[in-house]
């Protein structure tokens, strides 16, 4: 069997291998954690190499995702707050939390519009920096006394933690695009490249996902249970709502992706700041849920 062949019939089971490993391996994870920002860079060039400037427009999927973004967020909290403010954090912050850097290259992938996410991202991001310090406050016992520059200091925060590694790619594809069409060409025939890349920084992912919740106290197992859960049916609601949205607007891919994969490593940041530290076991559930759901998704279309 030549390397083509074999790379061709393992590439169904790159993605499940990556997780497995990475739920094996997570005592090793924190030595090569660093890397992740730079693979899902890499990925991103790779994927706007791809697209024209011209092609990124804000539209009405764009508007309704964002709708269901903040809508379900608000919507979850007070659902289920009644019964349990912590795990209502926690599930809330799945909703509320931005569309993730590295969704255009799933999109791309799974054949969806790379500029619908990238210009749903860009709006997600923006929304959340203005609106979760907002929502934050409202929403936690812990921070009752904010000023509004306090809040203004952690919209910063927000968009200095999503703004280079989502617009630099973008920009970077461009004037590779602008000063060397043919080079920018090249680039955009080796988009298969973003799947081997995204199958490493599932491996690194999860396994942090693993450490940081075997590394929770034990007594809080309960409630880690139902956060966890919580997190799958908010995951699983996304990608449904976002499939449909998109199926109404013309690309059921670019929705669900856009709705549903999330940047979840900005939600554990933010929910260790600014909630309940035990809500942030929601985000670091949702990890495996939303890459259990895209590896069934990239498993499905590289059999095809």
């Amino acid at each position: 069997m030549n390397f083509a062949n074999f790379r061709k019939r393992i590439k169904p089971w790159m993605l499940p291998i990556a997780m497995i490993g990475g739920v094996v391996l997570h005592d090793v994870i924190a030595q090569v954690a660093f890397i992740t920002p730079y693979l899902i860079f890499a990925m991103l060039v790779i994927t706007f190499c791809k697209v024209k400037p011209s092609e990124f427009r804000i539209t009405p999927l764009s508007w309704s995702l964002l709708l269901i973004q903040i809508g379900g967020a608000i919507a979850s909290y007070f659902a289920i707050a009644p019964f349990n403010s912590i795990v209502a954090q926690g599930v809330m912050i799945c909703f509320l939390c931005p569309t993730a850097s590295a969704a255009p290259v799933v999109t791309g992938m799974l054949g969806g519009s790379v500029p619908r996410v990238t210009t749903f991202s860009v709006m997600s991001n923006i929304a959340v920096a203005i609106l979760a310090p907002i929502l934050f406050v409202q929403f936690s016992s812990i921070h009752t006394d904010v000023s509004f520059s306090a809040m203004m200091n952690a919209s910063l925060d927000i968009l200095k933690k999503v703004t280079p590694l989502l617009l630099l790619p973008m920009l970077i594809a461009f004037v590779v695009r602008r000063i060397s069409p043919k080079t920018c060409n090249t680039i955009a025939t080796h988009q298969s490249a973003s799947f081997y890349l995204w199958a490493i920084a599932l491996f690194i992912v999860v396994g942090r996902a693993v450490s940081f919740i075997i590394n929770e106290p034990s007594e809080e197992i309960p409630s880690m249970i139902m956060i966890a859960v919580g997190a799958g049916i908010a995951c699983c609601l996304q990608f449904w709502l976002g499939r449909k949205i998109g199926y109404l607007c013309g690309d059921k891919i670019a929705g669900a992706q856009g709705l549903g994969q999330k940047n979840t490593i900005l939600a554990i940041w933010m929910a260790l700041t600014w909630l309940h530290p035990l809500a942030s076991v929601g985000p670091a559930a949702y990890i495996a849920w939303q890459n259990i759901i895209n590896s069934a998704q990239l498993y499905k279309a590289a059999k095809h």
